[in-house]
């Protein structure tokens, strides 16, 4: 069967997001001023073919962790959509 899943990567709380900053920066150039931050991340679509949901999402889990977010600047967030 054929699962279809949505990850979020976001930049760690913690973290500087140099891109948010410049967004925001370029927001008040253009006069809109009541954006206060900006946090820019990554969101990524899989169709994964496998023989549950469990195990598409695991598949997607592992393909997360060894490529597609870094876990020391990157906190990323797992969804199953129909």
């Amino acid at each position: 069967m054929t699962y279809n899943v949505q990850i979020k990567v976001m930049p760690l709380k913690d973290l500087l997001d140099p891109q948010g900053k410049a967004v925001v920066g370029a927001l008040k150039n253009l006069s809109i001023t009541s954006v206060e931050d900006v946090r820019i991340g990554k969101h990524i679509t899989l169709q994964i073919e496998a023989a549950s949901e469990g195990e598409a999402k695991a598949i997607a889990d592992n393909a997360t962790k060894k490529l597609l977010a870094n876990p020391v600047m990157e906190f990323y967030e797992i969804e199953m959509i129909n």
